[in-house]
């Protein structure tokens, strides 16, 4: 932003790279990230983990309420373990490179709405290598299951394990 800052966090499957949910706020409270977390899992259903790194905004009593009323398996990364952001950074990094620094956005609806354009691109069209040159959303809904090809979205929460990144 031209004057100030946002605060972007993510809700990530792993194993498809889709971006599940995310929200962006002008304070570092755990409000919002509580949101994203809420949004996937009831767009996507409960996973059987959720990784997420050691920040304070989701270490909060009300962030892992959440999951562990769910009873979801909360693993959060160990000091130092830079893999374990890889896949939330390989997010960022396109992100900010061919969204946010190309573009002056002057307001938060102006950023919201260039951040929706972008994460809609990067899930629906955006061939990933790590996916055999598949978008993250035709390798979500291609998913094989002993009964055949695809998932159901609670199937696929139940699946894979999912990254939260800020």
């Amino acid at each position: 932003m031209r004057k100030g800052f946002l605060y972007l966090m993510a809700v990530m499957d792993w194993h498809t790279r889709k971006v599940l949910s995310w929200r962006l706020s002008n304070t570092m409270d755990a409000e919002f990230c509580g949101e994203a977390l809420r949004d996937a899992l009831v767009r996507y259903g409960t996973p059987e983990i959720f990784n997420t790194d050691r920040g304070s905004q989701s270490t909060t009593p009300r962030f892992t309420e959440v999951l562990e009323r769910r009873q979801v398996r909360i693993s959060m990364d160990g000091r130092g373990r830079w893999l374990d952001n890889v896949f939330i950074e390989r997010l960022w990094r396109p992100l900010k490179y061919e969204c946010v620094y190309l573009h002056v956005f002057e307001t938060g609806s102006e950023l919201r709405a260039g951040l929706a354009g972008w994460i809609a691109h990067y899930n629906g069209q955006r061939p990933h290598s790590a996916l055999a040159g598949r978008t993250p959303d035709e390798a979500y809904h291609d998913v094989p299951t002993p009964s055949g090809p695809g998932l159901t979205p609670d199937q696929m929460a139940n699946s894979s394990a999912v990254r939260m990144g800020a």
